[in-house]
């Protein structure tokens, strides 16, 4: 049996193979398997040490609302992303102006983790098309600041910065990938990176389509 830091640690394989489940025939998005990518990812930023500290736990925080929604009385309506935004905003349980009743509702919830599923994918897909000595600091700050910082206050952005700067090489970012040589890594990155990307578009159309994107 595996001890519990064998279980802490990042596989990109792990990732790989949970966003590949997210997606139904009908282009549905599974919100168990979206969860369960996301504590993959958290692992990932996790193993780079605390400077991505302030994005982790939020997602952990994140994480657990939904999987109570999952588990909870209600769960059968939260199979989905899209039956869940149906669900909640036919029932009125989202906050669409200011937040009020329901902060923490699973539509609120999913945006956050949406958001920094954006950085995440940029980040990747720079990474894997980047050469041996590319600054991973400037690929972190670029993704960071065409997604997340966007959403986040000014002394959020101030300090992702300074954390940023302190990133390994992109060599020890590989690595941690936990998947063979760097090539290898680069090869299932390109299949991961348009995965995530699509799972991302679809939720991204959705909350769109039903005026979701800027929930407070």
């Amino acid at each position: 049996m595996a001890g519990p830091q064998e279980d802490q640690k990042f596989c990109l394989q792990e990732v790989l193979d949970t966003f590949k489940l997210c997606l139904s025939e009908k282009k549905d998005v599974y919100l168990e398997h979206y969860v369960a990518g996301w504590r993959g990812l958290v692992k990932f930023l996790n193993s780079l040490g605390s400077v991505f500290g302030f994005i982790s736990k939020d997602a952990v925080n994140k994480i657990n609302i939904l999987v109570t929604y999952l588990h909870g009385e209600n769960g059968s309506q939260y199979v989905t992303v899209q039956s869940m935004v149906k669900y909640e905003l036919d029932n009125e349980l989202v906050d669409l102006t200011k937040r009020g009743s329901h902060p923490e509702s699973g539509c609120r919830t999913l945006l956050r983790l949406h958001r920094a599923l954006r950085w995440l994918e940029l980040f990747l897909e720079r990474l894997r098309t980047s050469s041996e000595d590319s600054k991973t600091s400037v690929m972190c700050s670029e993704a960071y600041n065409e997604s997340l910082s966007q959403h986040h206050p000014w002394v959020v952005r101030k300090a992702a910065g300074m954390a940023f700067c302190v990133l390994p090489g992109r060599p020890a970012f590989l690595e941690v990938m936990n998947v063979g040589p760097p090539e290898q890594v680069v090869a299932m990155l390109g299949e991961a990176v348009p995965l995530i990307s699509e799972v991302y578009q679809i939720t991204e159309e959705l909350y769109a389509q039903q005026n979701l994107l800027d929930l407070p």
